[in-house]
């Protein structure tokens, strides 16, 4: 199955779906191919008891839990999650190892030859937040999210945001930054 998502798709989604908001949770301190990614992502649903996906391109998926039951990650194809029997209201959580870009989509790491030292970078547009984060990745699905980066101490974490909080170098918080392309 391919993650591109299509026109129909996308429609009957988002009559679907209306998400109010994302927290995102990642752990950048594990190796050079993948970090650990936690989305708790609450939704509502237009017609309960109905099947949707959630966009998440990883290697692996190591729990996903919808409405305080889990559910199979078998759901999991690589790119997309099943979700059936959905809620009015619904609170998912999707814990993920996902991988660092090497082309620049998603999360991007490079080492830099020159001086060492490992630089990341983010690009989200137009398809590609479902490679940080699980998400209902198309722009007409909006939501506020908030987003926690835990980081090796030495590394400088920025954001266009500023913190609303940090533990020394290597926490970094935003509680509402708004969310343009999820």
């Amino acid at each position: 199955m391919t993650s591109n998502l299509t026109r129909d798709e996308a429609a009957t989604r988002s009559a679907l779906i209306t998400v109010s908001s994302y927290h995102v949770d990642l752990d950048l301190t594990g190796d050079e191919k993948t970090f650990r990614s936690v989305s708790v992502i609450r939704f509502g649903c237009a017609a309960p008891g109905s099947s949707t996906f959630l966009n998440l391109t990883a290697p692996a998926v190591r729990e996903i839990i919808l409405n305080d039951e889990p559910v199979s990650l078998d759901a999991f194809d690589g790119d997309r999650i099943t979700l059936t029997g959905l809620a009015a209201a619904n609170v998912l959580r999707v814990t993920a190892d996902c991988a660092y870009s090497r082309s620049g989509e998603g999360l991007h790491r490079f080492t830099d030859p020159a001086d060492k030292q490992v630089y990341l970078y983010s690009d989200l547009e137009t398809f590609d937040a479902h490679r940080i984060y699980a998400c209902f990745d198309q722009p007409d699905i909006k939501a506020t999210y908030s987003l926690e980066v835990t980081a090796p101490a030495h590394w400088q974490v920025v954001s266009n945001m500023a913190p609303d909080s940090s533990a020394g170098s290597s926490l970094f918080s935003n509680a509402a930054l708004r969310a343009s392309n999820i």
